[in-house]
């Protein structure tokens, strides 16, 4: 790429990195795409080409793969122990920590996220979490076991790393989801094949020099860039990968359980949601309103446990709307890279004109559109913070994950907690949902109604590594961060012994 056309606001180091070639890493070598193809990578705030990146596909996956399983097998890796695992982990967490600048400023161009909110929020995390999940490195034990059998016996288990794993993350947070996904399978000895987001693969990229600068051993993690239908189809399908961990739509989830089949490898799913946002008349509003703001219009929307149903009642939901249509209406939408940037584009072309796509079949069936509604700009990709009233149950925008910041707003005119229980509970996912009260009975009877994965009281969702992550229903399958994330990456084995 030529330096003049370089967004002139990043720093040198990230200029220096986006200048570079944009190459794959496969057993600690960074190489081109077998087929020589490469892809263009656009920054969403412009709609304009910033980097070309090899395009890998099938040939590439067996390369890596390959690599993966000989880095699981022999060499350094299979012979670490857990504190060694460990102190490499926080190696990376610390160069993490030193580039911390660069990292926001090539995430926010990869995906559009304002450049501040990266820099002290999902960033942070990301450290944190590779931190708080090296320490489990030691500590991946087993049990004994009591044995009814007539006899002398000692029976105990082992708990050890499944092998070669195929990681595949989505754009809407892909650094995020790099270390969110890389941590747990680094500190129980397993190797990887990641695959970003063909839309966002410059952070993943460089996260892959800082774990070569690291001291990982070759083949520990080997980065693809590369395409869904190719690439990440390889991965899903590969017999030498022994579980496929993936982020994102339903639709592409039941695809990589199809091609998972094959080895019968194990697959966990973090998938889509439409969480609801149950607001009861004794809220504080103060918290509500602008807590319910930031569930839905935080990077966009373009979070699969974004709150983007409204659920408040009577007494309080002409406040509540009105609260969070001012709330929008305050957001400094603009360049992720600019200052005072509050909320940036949508990722893609393609994702603004499916939320688009949305809001135009939502005034066909009759919504009422409070605030937003409409493209910012002819450049980038950019849409206005959205509340929509009179929305019913089966509207495509009640219905289906948007993935932008629509909020769609509902109701309820009596405190029978079985029925509004009912009302949030009626879509096919499960991911998060939260409840808005000042009554503790209230608080304890909904969270344990709402069929998902994460219920907030007060709040919306918590990036902490320790709290698990995951879905019911067809929000997906296992649970990510925290203790239950190690139970994705190992395998349980018993041991038996006679004592005679």
């Amino acid at each position: 790429m030529n330096a003049r056309d370089i967004d002139p606001r990043l720093g040198d180091a990230a200029k220096a990195f986006l200048a570079s070639k944009h190459l794959a890493l496969i057993g600690g070598q960074w190489v081109g795409a077998k087929s020589g193809k490469v892809f263009d990578t656009f920054d969403p705030g412009t709609g304009k080409v910033i980097a070309q990146v090899a395009e890998c596909d099938a040939a590439d996956v067996d390369a890596a793969v390959a690599a993966a399983r000989k880095a699981f097998e022999s060499g350094p890796w299979p012979k670490m122990s857990g504190s060694e695992r460990t102190k490499l982990m926080w190696k990376l967490a610390d160069l993490m920590e030193q580039h911390a600048d660069e990292l926001a400023q090539l995430e926010s161009l990869n995906c559009g996220k304002p450049l501040a909110q990266m820099r002290m929020g999902e960033l942070m995390f990301c450290i944190e979490v590779l931190r708080y999940t090296a320490g489990w490195a030691t500590k991946l034990n087993g049990e004994t076991i009591q044995i009814s059998t007539p006899g002398n016996f000692h029976a105990f288990t082992l708990r050890e790393p499944i092998g070669v794993v195929g990681q595949i993350i989505p754009w809407n947070s892909p650094l995020m989801m790099a270390a969110w996904k890389l941590a747990p399978a680094l500190a129980t000895g397993c190797t990887v094949v990641l695959k970003p987001a063909e839309q966002t693969p410059l952070t993943a990229l460089r996260l892959g020099q800082l774990i070569q600068e690291a001291g990982f051993p070759d083949g520990v993690v080997n980065i693809l860039p590369g395409f869904g239908p190719t690439a990440g189809a390889a991965i899903a399908a590969h017999p030498g990968v022994d579980k496929v961990a993936f982020t994102g739509s339903g639709e592409v989830g039941r695809l990589i359980l199809q091609a998972a089949s094959g080895n019968l490898k194990k697959v966990s799913l973090e998938l889509g949601g439409k969480s609801p946002v149950i607001v009861f008349p004794d809220a504080d509003l103060s918290l509500a309103v602008p807590g319910a703001a930031r569930a839905i219009f935080g990077n966009s929307g373009q979070v699969c446990a974004a709150g983007s149903r409204l659920y408040a009642h009577a007494k309080v939901f002409d406040r509540m709307v009105e609260g969070i249509a001012g709330e929008a209406g305050k957001i400094r939408v603009g360049h992720g890279l600019e200052a005072g940037t509050q909320m940036g584009p949508l990722v893609s072309k393609e994702q603004l004109e499916r939320v688009s796509g949305y809001l135009d079949q939502g005034r066909r069936d009759g919504v009422n559109v409070v605030t937003g509604g409409n493209r910012i700009g002819t450049e980038g990709y950019f849409m206005a913070p959205t509340v929509l009233t009179n929305t019913r149950q089966e509207m495509s925008v009640m219905r289906e994950e948007i993935f932008g910041p629509v909020l769609c707003a509902t109701r309820f005119d009596d405190e029978d907690l079985e029925r509004i229980a009912r009302e949030a509970n009626n879509t096919i996912y499960g991911l998060a949902g939260s409840v808005w009260t000042r009554d503790l009975g209230t608080a304890h009877k909904m969270a344990r109604r709402i069929r998902a994965g994460t219920v907030g009281v007060n709040m919306h969702g918590s990036l902490d590594p320790a709290v698990p992550f995951g879905g019911f229903k067809q929000s997906g399958w296992g649970r990510e961060k925290g203790r239950e994330a190690l139970e994705l990456y190992t395998e349980v084995k018993t041991v038996v012994m006679s004592l005679g």
